[in-house]
């Protein structure tokens, strides 16, 4: 219906006001750099794998973030590090972020095909692991079905919401579909549905290999699964299964940073345009036409930290960041039904304003059920938002001028 960059920052702009769509910026430059960062330092962590796999054990102050609240152990349960920073910064996540930058700076075409490709290895690697690992489930580790009971399943539920960020990212890249109104809703909804029934086999074969308790805080849960059961008796075929999911496994999360830094930089352009930020991250590249500025600066944003942080403390603002725009959005889509009913629509969400409204209610019910510190850092993040909002996007803005 607005197939203008920015995704929910947009929508918000056209349906809220200036002042809710800053917050929704804001809050997507957390949620995207956030999420980005987390599937990073899991590309870091296959990485790892894959380099141990071909018997190559480079040293861990170069492929270990600097903080590490739990420390870091060996297989053997032996600690390698104490909770807490140390020297070392994880190279592999900083690299692929800046790598990716620059495929991006070249072009939304190269960057599509590129994925596509990725997307195929990726779809491949999780077929297989389904598959093979499916001969090695132990039913005595789905009991208890619930172990946490109620409130692990929400907590759970918000801990992974930030995967859900891609089909979002689908909507930041509007502008650039040839029919976005007919192309953005079938993207999204077939994506959506064909990425469920993956999860949901990935994590009942996951959860059926290995007790629930030895994947904790583990950035790469499937890899270091099929690792374990590869050295038992009759199990030696996931010897090479383990080589072809990591493969796909780190496919995937380029694939991931890929769209999620195209979607962020697309945020940043939007809301340079609208002048809420600077005009440097609205400037276009002279020969490919891209948001070269905006792509660089999302790039070190995310790099960065991503060689500094493990994957735990980078998950849950980016969660919380995107069930709050989640929320937002879904109060835009009623509030348009109500303002403009006339107004054509090339998807139209069924059943009035109920599946708005259930969105509205999920999302804050799977915001609940975050850490209190979470809420602390998203208020704090808000609030720095606004002051710079008051004290300078609101005087550039063309509303202020129009005033």
């Amino acid at each position: 219906m607005i197939p203008i960059a920015g995704s929910a920052y947009t929508y918000t702009y056209a349906t809220l006001g200036e002042l809710v769509a800053w917050i929704i910026g804001w809050d997507l430059i957390l949620e995207y750099a956030g999420s980005n960062m987390a599937v990073s330092v899991g590309f870091a962590a296959h990485m790892v794998d894959l380099l141990d796999w071909f018997g190559f054990h480079p040293a861990l102050r170069w492929i270990s973030p600097a903080y590490l609240p739990a420390g870091l152990q060996d297989l053997q349960g032996h600690d390698l590090y104490l909770p807490g920073w140390h020297f070392g910064f994880d190279w592999p996540a900083f690299l692929i972020v800046m790598i990716l930058t620059v495929v991006l700076i070249r072009g939304i075409r190269e960057s599509a095909e590129t994925n596509n490709i990725m997307v195929l290895l990726k779809l491949a690697a999780i077929l297989i692991f389904i598959f093979t690992s499916a001969h090695f489930i132990k039913p005595h580790y789905y009991h208890p079905f619930s172990p946490n009971g109620w409130s692990g399943i929400l907590t759970g539920g918000s801990i992974i919401f930030f995967t859900y960020i891609g089909f979002d990212s689908v909507s930041t890249a509007a502008e650039e579909c040839r029919n976005p109104q007919r192309d953005v809703p079938i993207g999204i909804i077939a994506t959506l549905v064909v990425c469920t029934i993956l999860y949901i086999g990935v994590a009942v074969v996951l959860t059926g290999l290995v007790p629930w308790q030895s994947m904790v805080d583990d950035a790469a849960p499937v890899v270091n699964a099929l690792k374990k059961l590869s050295v038992t008796p009759g199990a030696h075929s996931l010897h090479w299964v383990r080589l072809v999911v990591l493969f796909g496994a780190m496919m995937g999360m380029i694939s991931s940073i890929l769209v999620f830094q195209l979607g962020q930089s697309r945020v940043w352009f939007s809301m340079s345009r609208d002048r809420l930020l600077p005009a440097v991250f609205g400037r276009i590249h002279k020969k490919y036409r891209t948001p070269a500025v905006a792509t660089w600066v999302a790039g070190f944003v995310v790099g960065i930290p991503a060689g500094l942080f493990d994957i735990g403390t980078l998950t849950d603002l980016s969660n919380i960041g995107t069930l709050f725009a989640f929320a937002l959005v879904s109060i835009g889509v009623i509030i348009l039904r109500v303002r403009e009913p006339e107004r054509r629509r090339g998807f139209c969400v069924p059943f009035g304003p109920i599946i708005p409204a259930l969105s509205v209610i999920f999302c804050i019910l799977l915001m609940m059920g975050l850490p209190i510190i979470t809420w602390m850092r998203f208020f704090i993040w808000l609030g720095l938002g606004l002051l710079i909002y008051f004290f300078y996007s609101r005087k550039r803005s063309e509303f202020y001028k129009a005033e």
